[in-house]
This record gives C-alpha cells, structure tokens and sequence, in this order.
C-alpha cells in the first residue's frame, strides 16, 4: 500500500452516469489486474474504493458510476485538480490458474478491472473471450477496448443492445478452461450454479479503511472470515462460502 497525491489528466462520461478518470502520477504500488485505489473525496468521511480499470508506469484509469454523493463529487473534477490515494490494494487476480481459453464475466462497473485482466491474459499467449452484461444500451461501455484483446460478447438485461439477458446466459454455451468474474453478488450466485471447473470472483463491498484494519469487509470462506479489501477483494471459487 501507498499514499499518493495523483493529478487529474481527464475526467469525462462514457456512458449514462459513467466515467473515465485519468490520473498522473506514482503506480508503482499497483503490481496486477483487480488491484484497487481507495481515494478521497472532499467533504466525504469515508474514501471511495474503485478498481483500476488500466495503467502504466506513470498513470492510471479509473471507471466510476455516479451513485452517491461521493462519485457525484468525483464526476465534477477538472483536469489539473488533484485526488488523494491509498493505492495498490487488495490481492488482484492470478493468471496461473487460466489455462488456454479463460473466461471474463463482468456486471456493470464489475466491467473496469477485467479490461487490464484481458491485456496480460494476451500479452501471455493466451485466448481470452470476455461477456460484459449491463441494463440497457445507454450504460455499455468498453467494448471496443475489450475487442482489442478477445472476443467479446454483450448482454443488456432490456436487449437494447447484443444479447437480452444477463451475462450466464451465453456462459451456459461456452467452452472455456477457466473464469474471472467481478460484478454484484446476484450475479455470482447465478454464475456459481452453471460455470463449470475453476474460477475466481472478484467482490464489491463497501468498505471502512480499506487496509483491513476495521474488519468491515469480510465475506466467510472455508478457511473462516476473510476480508475483501486485504485478501480479497479476488478469491477463489472454491473456498467462498455461499
């Protein structure tokens, strides 16, 4: 973990209610895909976790959805403004495991971690697929980056854009060595009772500090509690408890 004071390079919407933040600076914390910054919000008690999207040695990609008055403060950030972060948190995903055709599910703003996931399950040799599920069309975003690295199929729950349905509906009829996943809880419920041999979730929760110290976040796994902002927020699907 480390404290850094990043500059906004860009700030803009993508989609209804969703946005892409750009900040320069130290990323050197952040060492895999599904790694998270915990970031200060002016007037907000609480910092806002939000996973990085993508970076390289001198900046990084945030993707938020405004749905409080945190990410509301968020979205009206200029370029030149700066963003206090606890960086390089959580565990992020492990590619050892993903053998030659893995999987990428993600839900909405699940979507965001899996896209650096999708760049280095390439950059190993391997094929990627990718099923991004969101509401409705106004909220699809992504897509055109993700197609850079697999194949990538939509699903809108309203069928506004690609498939109608959610996300295992087109995974029922796929063949793959392994899945990542990252989105709601429901989803995971619906995902853990047809995928078939091993996987990964990566989970949302809100969170306190965000280091594991308040204990907040924790989610029962055969080897007792564990939290999702210091041993999570990815685990495996073998050892959660549903």
């Amino acid at each position: 973990m480390k404290n850094v004071v990043y500059e906004i390079k860009e700030n803009k919407q993508i989609a209804d209610k969703i946005y892409q933040m750009t900040l320069l600076g130290d990323t050197g914390a952040i060492t895999r895909p599904g790694q998270f910054v915990n970031l200060k919000v002016n007037d907000c008690y609480l910092r806002r976790p939000i996973s990085v999207c993508d970076w390289d040695k001198d900046s990084l990609q945030i993707i938020y959805k405004i749905v409080g008055t945190g990410t509301e403060k968020m979205a009206q950030l200029l370029p030149g403004d700066t963003m206090d972060a606890l960086t390089g948190l959580g565990n992020g995903y492990d590619t050892a495991k993903s053998g030659e055709r893995p999987v990428l599910l993600g839900g909405g703003v699940g979507v965001p971690p899996l896209y650096a996931l999708a760049k280095q399950l390439k950059n190993e040799g391997k094929k990627p697929m990718a099923v991004l599920g969101f509401q409705t069309a106004t909220e699809v975003f992504l897509v055109e980056e993700f197609s850079r690295f697999c194949e990538v199929t939509v699903t809108t729950a309203d069928g506004s854009m690609g498939r109608k349905g959610f996300v295992t509906n087109p995974l029922a009829e796929m063949d793959y060595t392994y899945f990542y996943a990252c989105g709601p809880m429901p989803m995971f419920r619906a995902i853990e009772k047809i995928a078939k041999g091993g996987g990964q979730y990566s989970f949302e929760e809100k969170m306190g500090c965000g280091f594991g110290a308040c204990m907040g976040c924790s989610c029962q796994t055969k080897q007792g509690a564990k939290r999702i902002c210091k041993e999570g927020p990815v685990l495996e699907r073998e050892e959660v408890v549903w």
